[in-house]
């Protein structure tokens, strides 16, 4: 049986899917693992230095760019994970991995470690390190609530990342080199349990880009399973490599929480709170869009508020 089966969703980052391929090959530790790229459409090539360069790996050319979570179930699919199937025959684990990730050599054998000691934890992920040395605060959250909704909304979580109530969502009250459960971590690098897999099904594709993972984390915790964070492991995310800048991805972020809170609180908030927090969402939705859009739009060295 094959321990791991690693779906990596591509879109446009060539060279650094390059870097992170050569990485996982240099994985050092006795576990068997196969890569299945799968290519969102992209134009630059990717696809096609995949099969040039690293012809062990799949390849799986996506028709059109459907989103983050349509490739991935693109990959899983591949490897025999089916909504609602069985798991015979199937990986041990599977791992959801960003392409803009670089993995040390013993970063997959010390997770897949942990999944082994640990029968009930449903997904866990390393500690995810920026390009300047910072944490990727996504790499470790809570279920984005209403209350957390308000709280990042108006700033508090930002005027107090200390505390327990306003920074709630990503955690940021807790030591970073502290293991910890989480709700969440993040599909940039999110290895789940195929018994996990079996008790939930697939991604839910109605997220086009973010949220998939949060929808996820947030199903394999209602079937009892646990979510870790796991900083023994630290791997380097070059974040927003195929999507930063883009007005596009900003609405999807935008979109995924909204649909989000639909889904999964609609029923159980007072009707005030979730019309208030649908239409925060719009607001801060739409000033963001726009920002992003002036960025891409005015000439470069133009100060603007």
């Amino acid at each position: 049986m094959l321990d791991l089966a690693i779906v990596v969703v591509s879109y446009n980052t060539k060279d650094l899917l390059r870097i992170c391929l050569r990485s996982i090959y240099a994985s050092e530790g006795d576990f068997s693992y196969h890569i299945t790229v799968v290519d969102n459409h992209s134009a630059d090539g990717s696809l096609d230095m995949v099969r040039d360069e690293f012809p062990q790996a799949g390849a799986v050319a996506a028709t059109h760019n459907g989103g983050f979570a349509y490739a991935n179930n693109l990959g899983l699919t591949a490897y025999g994970y089916a909504q609602g199937k069985p798991i015979t025959g199937l990986p041990r684990y599977a791992l959801l991995l960003n392409p803009d990730t670089e993995l040390p050599p013993t970063a997959l054998a010390s997770m897949l470690a942990l999944m082994n000691e640990r029968p009930e934890l449903g997904a866990a992920g390393p500690k995810l390190i920026l390009p300047d040395g910072t944490l990727d605060k996504a790499c470790r959250r809570a279920f984005p609530t209403p209350g957390s909704f308000i709280y990042r909304g108006i700033g508090l979580s930002k005027l107090f990342p200390n505390n327990e109530r306003f920074a709630q969502y990503n955690l940021t009250f807790l030591p970073e080199d502290e293991e910890a459960e989480v709700d969440s971590v993040v599909g940039a690098f999110m290895m789940v349990r195929s018994e996990a897999v079996e008790a939930v099904g697939l991604l839910d594709e109605s997220f086009f880009m973010h949220g998939e993972d949060l929808d996820w984390a947030y199903r394999i915790k209602q079937k009892g399973y646990k979510i870790w964070y796991y900083p023994q492991v630290h791997v380097l995310h070059h974040k927003g490599a195929a999507s930063k800048g883009n007005p596009r991805v900003r609405v999807a972020f935008y979109q995924s929480m909204a649909i989000f809170v639909r889904k999964h609180y609609r029923a159980e908030t007072p009707t005030w709170m979730y019309w208030t927090i649908m239409v925060g969402i719009a607001l801060k939705g739409g000033v963001d869009v726009s920002a992003t859009w002036l960025r891409r739009v005015l000439p470069s060295g133009v100060v603007y508020t």
